[in-house]
């Protein structure tokens, strides 16, 4: 099979900026990010669907293996569904709260985290995220994706960073296993649920627990 040639254009995006604003834009976008907490109290204000849609646009613009764009999102507000994706998602978290490993449980006893998790339904939205196995031709046949996790990885950092830029606030949530995203939304056995990522403002009583982030000097070196 004979792949097609690659067509290019001359690009046309790119803007460059002086030394100097580089720096203005890099500090102030790092100050932005600072910002950034994980929100556990969600308040029910609704959240403009224009909103929602730029930004999941901008985690659609994501870098990926062979352009293959093996991402699905599924964002629900419907008040049942919510409800069902709480109720499924607390019974994994109360299986892994009875067996999880001490050392672990330690590791989260500062976050105050437990099985409850009421925020699945306080949100006005909350966006599954699905990575694509592989993909479908138009004739049928099954294509194959590369660096799934990797690219779904990059898209969720861009779709959650959109978030905050946005003004509003975000919270990842991992039960596990699963396998009950692709059943309650009707999802393919092709697509691997990563997460769900929860989206609104925040409870005015929302409150955060008192953490720090590393300094810059434990996490980068330079060579």
């Amino acid at each position: 099979m004979t792949s097609p040639a690659p067509v290019f254009s001359l690009l046309s995006t790119y803007v460059e900026y002086s030394p100097e604003e580089m720096l203005d834009r890099s500090q102030a976008f790092a100050a932005l990010m600072q910002r950034r907490r994980t929100v556990r109290q969600f308040s029910d204000r609704p959240v403009p669907r224009a909103v929602m849609d730029a930004c999941l646009g901008a985690a659609g613009t994501a870098p990926s293996g062979a352009n293959l764009q093996p991402w699905h999102f599924v964002v629900i507000s419907d008040p049942s569904t919510k409800h069902a994706i709480r109720v499924a998602a607390e019974r994994e978290e109360q299986k892994f709260y009875a067996i999880a490993p001490p050392e672990w449980l330690a590791a989260l006893a500062p976050l105050g985290t437990d099985a409850h998790k009421p925020y699945l339904e306080q949100a006005p939205y909350l966006i599954a995220i699905f990575a694509q196995r592989h993909g479908t031709s138009e004739t049928g046949g099954r294509v194959p994706h590369y660096y799934v996790m990797e690219s779904v990885g990059i898209a969720t950092g861009i779709l959650i960073t959109a978030f905050h830029h946005a003004g509003l606030v975000t919270l990842t949530h991992t039960p596990n296993p699963m396998g009950f995203l692709n059943r309650l939304l009707d999802r393919p056995g092709s697509e691997r649920p990563v997460m769900i990522l929860v989206v609104g403002y925040p409870a005015p009583d929302a409150r955060v627990p008192q953490i720090t982030r590393k300094p810059l000097k434990d996490i980068v070196t330079y060579r």
